[in-house]
C-alpha cells in the first residue's frame, strides 16, 4: 500500500511571518521595540520579565543577529540558509529560557532583601490594578499570571512593577544603572 500524502506545507512566507492579526477586535497587537505585545482589556496574562544581565553577552549578540536574519528573510520572502536555520533554532525562545534557568549575571533577586522586594511590589497592586494568580521570583527574573482589571494597561503595570523595584533595588545593593532587561 502506497504511503498517503504528506499534509500540504505552509507557504514559506507564512512560515516567516508568525503569529497574524486576528480577525476578532478584541486584541490588539502593539509593537514596543523588539517583541510584539498582545493585549486584551481584562486579559490574563503570563507574564516573564529578566535582571539586565541575565543574558551573558554573546548570547544576546546572537540573538540579534538572528532577528535580523528573519527580518530580512521576511523582507524578501527568501528561504534560510541550512546554517541560518540551525542558529535560529539553536537560539529558539526554549533555548534562550535554558539560558534564563542556568542563572547567569549577578543574580539579585537571590537576594532575600531583594526577592521580598519583587514580591511586595506583586502584591501591592493585588485587588487593584490586577489580580494575581500566581508568581514566582527566580534568582535572575520573575514569573507572573495575572488577569488585569478593567481600564488598566498591560504596559503601566509592568513599568510600575520594574521602575520601583530596579530604584529601590539599586539603592539597596548600593549600585546605579539598568536593573531589568527591556521589554
Amino acid at each position: 500500500m502506497a504511503n498517503p500524502d504528506p499534509p500540504p506545507q505552509p507557504a514559506p512566507a507564512a512560515i516567516l511571518q508568525g503569529a497574524v492579526q486576528p480577525r476578532f477586535g478584541e486584541v490588539r497587537i502593539r509593537q514596543r521595540g523588539r517583541l510584539p505585545h498582545w493585549e486584551k482589556e481584562s486579559g490574563l496574562y503570563f507574564i516573564t520579565f529578566h535582571l539586565a544581565d541575565s543574558l551573558p553577552r554573546p548570547v544576546l549578540e546572537k540573538i540579534m543577529e538572528r532577528h535580523r536574519i528573519l527580518h530580512a528573510a521576511r523582507q524578501i520572502d527568501a528561504h534560510l540558509l541550512p546554517s541560518q536555520e540551525v542558529m535560529v533554532e539553536r537560539y529558539s525562545p526554549a533555548k534562550i529560557e535554558e539560558y534564563f534557568d542556568r542563572g547567569a549575571g549577578m543574580c539579585s533577586l537571590r537576594d532575600p532583601r531583594i526577592g521580598e522586594l519583587m514580591a511586595n511590589a506583586l502584591r501591592f497592586w493585588d485587588g487593584k490594578r490586577y489580580r494575581l494568580v500566581a508568581w514566582c521570583v527566580m534568582p535572575n527574573h520573575v514569573h507572573v499570571i495575572c488577569r488585569l482589571l478593567p481600564g488598566e494597561e498591560l504596559a503601566a503595570v509592568l513599568q510600575s512593577w520594574k521602575s520601583y523595584t530596579a530604584r529601590m533595588a539599586n539603592g539597596i545593593l548600593s549600585r546605579s544603572g539598568t536593573f531589568w532587561q527591556r521589554e
